[in-house]
């Protein structure tokens, strides 16, 4: 390389490269790596990559090259969570759910209106890409199988139905004796299957997508208000929200292949009035608690690691409590809750986002709604919030120092009549 291109030319030559082949300039002399360097190509490549990201509360102190690397990272780590499920109050988030567009794949968000209606819209376009037709009732709750395409909901009236979310009618309708308050999906190396909560304290198994029955289980006296099916499917969390009931942690094995005259598998945990409870992703093992109780309605949070040994023909199954908290009396209780890596806990409490360490010790403190939180979603990659005024805002988070934190991205308003949400 004898030649030597002035600075500004380079630069524009440069501003036709995409990344690889920028970070591979870069490489030849140490005149074109300054040049490479330059903040101006790299923000034109984020802004040209992730049109519709603001990156105002992303950026802070670092070059647009290190956040373009940054972003580029988090995509493979969604990549590879991108088949899972995201579910939270009346929506589910389908990521990759096999709507196409030319080669690429739609995300594909479910969500449930007032109106009795099941709606899928496309999260690049912000449009509605189908609707189902108005139900008799009002849908109680919404699940989702990115796996298969499909989306599943039930009624106030204990109507199941199976949806793939393009044709009018549903794949599947089954009709509970009992309303339904809970709905999870269990992807297990013999298949998919659907579990249903009841008012009766009663907990269904069922194939999919025909919904046949495939176990019935009595965990409770009241209602099984919480199911939650842990990351590597290997067991089943059962609760109600009464306070004279324990939660119950099933070894899924044993709902799925019910033995006659056996009752499944089971360990209750000595903690009563739960409200929420969530796995942690990469700790399998490990469940946390939200619970309320006195007369003041004290909210804490307690965190159990599972284990199960098999002792001759038997299976023994124990709970060990590994952390607790109490939040302050003057805190708001929040409704909402989700976990990061397993030795933290986020919640919302008004219009506030908090992350706590599992021992109580306070990380951070976002207050980027203007009105109550009304939903919050978190995965491994994202938390999502939802306020009271149609507004939604997503972090991310980021897995350096001790513990993980979150870092805020970007805003969306509803404006006006709209049905789109609007980036700000």
């Amino acid at each position: 390389m004898e030649l030597q291109v002035p600075d500004v030319p380079l630069l524009k030559i440069f501003s036709f490269l995409d990344a690889f082949s920028l970070l591979q300039a870069s490489q030849v002399n140490r005149g074109w790596n300054r040049v490479a360097e330059n903040d101006q190509l790299w923000r034109s490549l984020c802004l040209k990559k992730w049109s519709l990201c603001n990156f105002s509360g992303c950026l802070g102190s670092q070059t647009w090259k290190r956040l373009f690397l940054q972003q580029t990272k988090l995509e493979h780590r969604m990549a590879a969570v991108k088949n899972a499920l995201f579910s939270y109050g009346p929506m589910a988030y389908l990521s990759g759910c096999g709507h196409t567009v030319g080669a690429q794949e739609k995300s594909v968000l479910c969500t449930v209106s007032s109106k009795h209606k099941l709606y899928a819209w496309d999260v690049q376009e912000g449009t509605m890409i189908w609707s189902s037709p108005v139900q008799q009732s009002s849908i109680m709750r919404l699940a989702t199988l990115p796996q298969m395409h499909l989306a599943f909901t039930v009624d106030l009236e204990g109507t199941v139905k199976v949806w793939n979310c393009q044709d009018e009618d549903a794949l599947a309708t089954l009709t509970m004796p009992w309303t339904c308050f809970s709905l999870e999906i269990c992807l297990t190396n013999d298949g998919p299957f659907l579990m249903v909560g009841n008012a009766e304290g009663d907990i269904y198994t069922l194939t999919v997508p025909e919904l046949r029955g495939v176990s019935k289980v009595n965990a409770f006296k009241y209602s099984v208000d919480l199911l939650h099916c842990s990351p590597d499917k290997k067991w089943i969390f059962a609760s109600g929200t009464h306070q004279n009931i324990l939660p119950v942690v099933f070894l899924t094995e044993s709902l799925l292949k019910p033995s006659e005259g056996k009752s499944p598998l089971s360990l209750s945990i000595p903690f009563s009035s739960c409200c929420r409870a969530c796995w942690a992703p990469r700790r399998t093992s490990r469940i946390t608690v939200m619970y309320r109780r006195g007369s003041c309605k004290k909210t804490g949070f307690t965190t159990f690691e599972l284990m199960a040994k098999r002792m001759g023909d038997r299976t023994d199954m124990q709970a060990r409590q590994i952390a607790t908290f109490l939040l302050p009396l003057h805190m708001e209780s929040p409704i909402w809750m989700g976990v990061g890596d397993g030795n933290t806990v986020v919640f919302e409490s008004g219009p506030s986002l908090f992350l706590f360490t599992i021992s109580g010790h306070l990380l951070q403190r976002f207050e980027d709604h203007q009105r109550t939180i009304g939903n919050l979603w978190v995965d491994p990659v994202h938390v999502l919030t939802t306020s009271t005024d149609d507004s939604l805002h997503l972090y991310m988070w980021d897995e350096e120092g001790r513990y993980p934190h979150l870092k805020s991205c970007c805003h969306l308003e509803h404006v006006g009549n709209d049905p789109a949400p609007n980036i700000l």
